[in-house]
């Protein structure tokens, strides 16, 4: 089984870390199973989020009793102090435990200082004093303000996405990381579904020094990830060959699925619709091409373009014209046309 030391924390944790963003999707017996087999197979660190609606009632029902074995991450996106402490103790009181080992800054737009006027970066050291909160983190999926966390020397941890498929700034970003001895807890490591094959994400992630944190939702998700603790799986010829693929067909301009654009004024699933080319070329075609699929995507034409979703897209995207072309290659999929590109990258 491979730990690993999460920077300044010096929290020993599984290379494997639980997503429990999934589990906010099934009932609580079934998370609380879920949950529980990760436990009894050695994983120790949960992330969750007051965003994630039940997320944190099903950890507190599952976990509670073993909280002095596990390491418990969760986040708040207040934006001001009253709602911090709101988000705080909610969480205290729906994961049953009186101090959360990591508490994160949710995605925010700019990084929280002291004498910043938010009050936030004040209240998150209140909070610590008290007890209550053990060790400061931040997520972002902006890598401006990351760094800005980075460079700040104010928190322990930072999570951003990180997956084969990352820039090159990414990959600079987890070396800030570990020169600054900062945990590094890479979320989309399997860049919101686009990688298939868990192997090559795995093989990728524990080559670095960082915390994949697995979004898990089934019984067989999980046992995927546990048998790679005993067999870790090795870079082969054939998993460099899924590798190179994948990057060649998806180091573009794609949604990354995040929803930050989201919602959208007149109802379009941006977070999907925005690369639906992209997940009909990688999962069964009639998954996606459902009455209920085509309602969704022909909403497209209803598109505004008020161009809110462009500004609050933290890759820069276009995401107007991402809808545009994924719905031109939808249209010809319905019509028995096969889909040979992902139209928007640009490749033959």
């Amino acid at each position: 089984m491979q730990m690993m030391r999460l920077g300044k924390t010096e929290m020993v944790v599984n290379k494997n870390g639980f997503g429990a963003l999934p589990i906010q999707r099934i009932t609580k017996e079934e998370a609380a199973v879920i949950l529980r087999k990760a436990y009894d197979n050695g994983i120790n660190y949960f992330d969750t989020a007051r965003a994630y609606s039940d997320s944190e009632e099903k950890i507190g029902y599952a976990l509670s009793d073993v909280r002095e074995h596990i390491f418990i991450a969760t986040k708040t996106g207040a934006t001001d102090v009253k709602t911090f402490w709101e988000h705080l103790h909610t969480s205290l009181e729906k994961m049953k435990t009186d101090y959360i080992d990591l508490y994160q800054f949710h995605n925010p737009a700019v990084c929280p200082k002291p004498n910043d006027g938010s009050g936030l970066y004040e209240a998150m050291l209140e909070a610590k004093e008290k007890g209550m909160v053990r060790h400061i983190g931040f997520t972002n999926h902006r890598i401006a303000v990351a760094r800005d966390c980075v460079e700040s020397g104010l928190y322990e941890t930072l999570q951003f996405p990180f997956n084969y498929l990352s820039t090159p700034e990414e990959f600079a970003l987890v070396d800030m990381c570990n020169k600054a001895d900062m945990g590094y807890i890479s979320m989309k490591a399997l860049s919101g579904g686009l990688i298939s094959n868990g192997a090559a994400a795995a093989v990728f992630q524990y080559a670095h020094e960082v915390l994949p944190i697995w979004g898990v939702q089934k019984i067989s998700e999980l046992d995927e990830f546990l048998s790679y603790q005993e067999n870790p799986p090795v870079l082969t010829e054939e998993l460099q060959a899924v590798i190179a693929k994948d990057q060649k067909e998806l180091m573009l301009d794609f949604c990354r699925g995040c929803g930050y654009c989201m919602p959208c004024p007149v109802g379009i699933e941006i977070n999907n619709s925005a690369r639906m080319s992209l997940q009909i070329r990688r999962a069964p075609s009639g998954d996606f091409l459902t009455p209920e699929w085509q309602e969704k995507m022909k909403r497209i034409e209803n598109c505004l373009h008020c161009g809110k979703c462009a500004a609050q897209c933290p890759y820069g995207l276009d995401t107007p014209q991402l809808l545009q072309e994924n719905w031109k290659d939808y249209q010809e999929i319905l019509a028995g046309k096969p889909l040979f590109a992902y139209t928007y990258g640009k490749q033959d």
